[in-house]
């Protein structure tokens, strides 16, 4: 029997970033919930007043990371419903690059009107 090749698209990796998480879950449930779809080598989880809610769970395989997006993408979890996504660092620093871009011009404008005596 031949073996069928799964091409995966570019966009799946082994690191999973899940959101709306509810803010009393901890590392060891995650651990615990994503561990059924695979070898875990690592969880992250966002303890700042920006990043509460989220985490990363990095599986050692692409296809568990896979499988565990399949079946917990809009699970029912303490009273929210988790969104994961697979971690993509160059749209991430695409999009800081742009809002650093905009930012400069802001200040560029500021400036300008300032400099002119617009308010």
């Amino acid at each position: 029997m031949a073996q069928r090749s799964t091409k995966l698209p570019p966009d799946i990796n082994r690191i999973l970033f899940v959101k709306n998480l509810p803010f009393s879950i901890t590392g060891d449930d995650l651990y615990d919930l994503f561990g059924k779809y695979g070898a875990i080598r690592q969880v992250r989880l966002g303890n700042e007043q920006k990043t509460r809610g989220t985490a990363f769970v990095v599986y050692e395989d692409v296809m568990d990371a896979k499988n565990a997006l399949d079946a917990l993408n809009g699970f029912h979890l303490g009273e929210r419903y988790i969104v994961i996504l697979y971690h993509q660092p160059t749209k991430q620093a695409q999009i800081a690059l742009k809002q650093q871009e905009l930012a400069k011009r802001e200040e560029e404008l500021a400036r300008l009107k300032s400099q002119h005596g617009i308010s």
